[in-house]
């Protein structure tokens, strides 16, 4: 699994992550992140789904509503929200990789109602999709892929970026979140 720590700390770029990767890595880099985040949870039991975490840093700027802007996420909600946007990334990647041009607006996101998510079967099924779903969008991508193709985000970070820093992006999210998915995980089982 690729270490995305130092890019998340700024220190190097995207470009710097995939160079060298082909979009062949991608498959097993997919299936590395979402096996990570399922040992995360190997043990938790139905009560940690729900159990909202001390969490002092909660601030979600993007919350539906001001009520949620500072709410301690669950772990469903964890989950479904980086399955999420990895998912993205993944359909943002196989547009680029056939050729087709992307605009820095373009968005291709779903997220399951998280409030939804209240058993630990939930949380392997929404994985596992997560994993069939990232690896259907890479099966669409031609050989070879449109590299060439790039586009730029409206968000800070290397630009322009081509199918496979975009794709890239999805994991080093899910990395992102690992520490939160672990940090939950610990809390919950204090409180059994």
């Amino acid at each position: 699994m690729i270490d995305f720590s130092l890019f998340i700390e700024n220190q190097i770029s995207i470009k710097q992550i995939t160079c060298g990767l082909l979009s062949s890595d991608l498959h097993q880099l997919t299936d590395e992140m979402v096996d990570a985040m399922l040992a995360e949870i190997m043990d938790a039991r139905q009560e940690d789904v729900v159990f909202i975490p001390q969490d002092p840093h909660a601030l979600d700027e993007y919350a539906v509503s001001l009520e949620e802007r500072n709410l301690s996420w669950t772990l469903g909600h964890v989950i479904v929200h980086t399955t999420a946007s990895a998912e993205e990334s993944a359909a943002l990647s196989s547009v680029l990789a056939r050729g087709i041009p992307l605009n820095q607006e373009d968005r291709s996101r779903y997220e399951i109602p998280w409030q939804e998510i209240t058993t630990v079967q939930q949380l392997y099924d929404r994985l596992e999709e997560s994993r069939r779903i990232r690896r259907a969008f890479l099966n669409t991508w031609p050989t070879p892929p449109h590299l060439e193709n790039t586009y730029s985000p409206d968000f800070p970070g290397d630009v322009p970026l081509n199918a496979i820093d975009r794709f890239t992006l999805g994991l080093s999210h899910d990395y992102n979140h690992l520490g939160q998915i672990r940090k939950i995980m610990a809390q919950a089982r204090q409180m059994r």
